[in-house]
């Protein structure tokens, strides 16, 4: 029989397989961006939220923080990367004005991290204290990127269209959160139950809209530019808050 180290492993191969399709999810737009060599309609926010999301888990990976995490750090320190790749990006093709956001931005997160560091590491002495304190943190921020599912979702059901929503996001989104739950349950976890579990409950009730919604659909209407403005920007934060 395989024990649960194994199986753990396992899961969590698959998780981060998963989660890596997901933070693949907004190349697209990066394309997009790339080529008409401007920033469009679309935000940083999204990208510079799941940086700072990403640095967190990263932490709470380490093994003087949360022993035994090691998937979590090689799924989150990717996702770091391609959010950075993502900002860069972003802060080349963007106008001064956002340009000057995103420097302050990333500034503030690096400030804020630095502190969020030294205070677990000088005054936490037992990695039980400091898995507590970075968990929490780290559910508290990934509660907040679930707003914006939740506002993709009230969309779908005033419109009646799932035109905006994205299928296999939806479905990635849920599978994602389903595993990485199995992953903190075989090795007890609850800082990672509890997001993940969110995140697997956001999936499954954009499937049941999906599902609700598919035969009202009009996939060839045609939105006016401040509704698809609209809709670009939440579903642009929506793809990043699926990330983990």
């Amino acid at each position: 029989m395989t024990d649960t180290h194994t199986a753990r492993t396992i899961v969590g191969i698959i998780g981060n397989v998963i989660s890596f399709g997901l933070f693949c999810s907004p190349i697209p737009t990066m394309i997009k961006i790339w080529k008409m060599k401007s920033v469009s309609e679309f935000k940083p926010d999204p990208y510079l939220a799941t940086v700072l999301n990403c640095m967190m888990w990263s932490f709470y990976g380490l093994p003087f923080v949360h022993p035994d995490s090691l998937l979590v750090i090689t799924i989150n320190g990717t996702g770091l990367f391609m959010e950075l790749v993502y900002v860069t990006i972003f802060f080349i093709f963007a106008t001064s004005a956002i340009r000057r956001k995103i420097t302050i931005a990333m500034v503030v997160e690096l400030i804020f991290m630095s502190g969020v560091i030294f205070c677990t590491l000088y005054c936490l002495h037992t990695t039980k204290q400091r898995s507590m304190l970075i968990g929490i943190m780290c559910i508290v921020f990934n509660v907040v990127m679930y707003a914006s599912p939740l506002t993709v979702m009230r969309l779908v059901i005033k419109t009646k269209s799932v035109k905006y929503m994205p299928f296999f996001l939806s479905l990635a989104s849920f599978m994602n959160g389903v595993v990485w739950v199995i992953y903190a349950c075989l090795k007890f976890d609850p800082y990672i139950l509890i997001p993940n579990g969110l995140g697997s409950l956001s999936g499954l009730v954009q499937l049941i809209l999906y599902a609700t919604y598919y035969r009202t659909t009009n996939w060839n209407d045609e939105d006016g530019d401040k509704e698809k403005r609209f809709t670009n920007a939440e579903i642009e934060l929506d793809t990043c808050s699926y990330g983990w």
